[in-house]
C-alpha cells in the first residue's frame, strides 16, 4: 500500500467516525403480526403511524423502535434476540409480571455462569432477566445504572423519559447523603453536585466523593 492510499484511508476512516449515526429501528421475525401487535401492545410500547404492511412500535424511553411485519424480513420467526436497558431490573420484572408477560427470575452473571437474584453489588450490566413474545423473540433485560467507559459521549448525556430521570435523581441523591456524611456538612453546591454525579453515570466518568 502507497503512503498515499494509506493516508486516504485513514481521511476516510475519520470522516466516517465524526458522522452522526443513530440506530432508528429494528425488524423482528413473527409469523403472526396481529397476535404480535396485540403482545408489544400489552408491554405498554407506543403504536407508531407507519407505512401500510409495517407495524412498529417504540418502547417507553427508547430512541429505537422495533418493526415487524409480513414482508420485512426472511429470518425464521423467534430466531431474534435483543437487549432491553433498563433501571431497576426489580421494577421493571414486577411491571411485566403483573401485566401477564411470562418473565424468567431475576438473574446474575458470574464468572461460574449465570446465578439466581440480582448481582449483591448491583453492578451495571450484570443482573438480568428475559422474556420471549408468542413466536419466541427473545428479550433479554439488563439493569445499567453506570455506563462503562466510552460507551456515551459526555457532552451526548441525556434522559429518554421522566421515569428514567427520576431514576436518576434517586441514585444521586443516595450518593449526594453518603457524601454529606463523609464532610459532615450540608453541602450547598449540591445542584453542582448532582449534575456531575449523573452525567458521570453515563458517560463513564469517575462521579465525585
Amino acid at each position: 500500500m502507497s503512503p498515499k492510499a494509506g493516508q486516504g484511508d485513514a481521511s476516510a476512516a475519520s470522516n466516517l467516525a465524526g458522522l452522526d449515526v443513530k440506530v432508528e429501528v429494528v425488524v423482528i421475525p413473527v409469523s403472526d403480526v396481529d397476535r404480535a401487535k396485540r403482545f408489544y401492545q400489552g408491554l405498554g410500547w407506543r403504536l407508531d403511524q407507519t407505512p401500510p404492511g409495517i407495524v412498529q412500535f417504540t418502547p417507553h424511553g427508547s430512541a429505537c423502535s422495533v418493526q415487524f411485519g409480513a414482508q420485512l424480513t426472511s429470518g425464521t420467526p423467534g430466531s431474534a434476540t435483543a437487549y432491553l436497558v433498563v433501571s431497576d431490573i426489580e421494577a421493571a420484572r414486577d411491571a411485566l409480571a403483573v401485566a401477564g408477560v411470562e418473565v424468567s427470575g431475576i438473574f446474575h452473571v458470574t464468572p461460574d455462569g449465570p446465578a439466581d437474584g440480582p448481582d449483591p453489588e448491583r453492578r451495571s450490566y450484570v443482573s438480568r432477566a428475559t422474556f420471549r413474545d408468542p413466536d419466541g423473540n427473545t428479550w433479554l433485560m439488563q439493569e445499567i445504572t453506570t455506563r462503562l467507559p466510552g460507551r456515551v459521549e459526555g457532552d451526548l448525556t441525556s434522559y429518554g423519559s421522566a421515569s428514567e430521570l427520576a431514576s436518576a435523581l434517586r441514585r444521586a441523591a443516595a450518593a449526594h447523603g453518603e457524601h454529606e456524611k463523609r464532610t459532615g456538612e450540608r453541602d450547598e453546591n449540591w445542584p453542582d453536585w448532582y449534575a456531575t454525579y449523573m452525567v458521570s453515570e453515563q458517560s463513564g466518568a469517575t462521579p465525585p466523593e
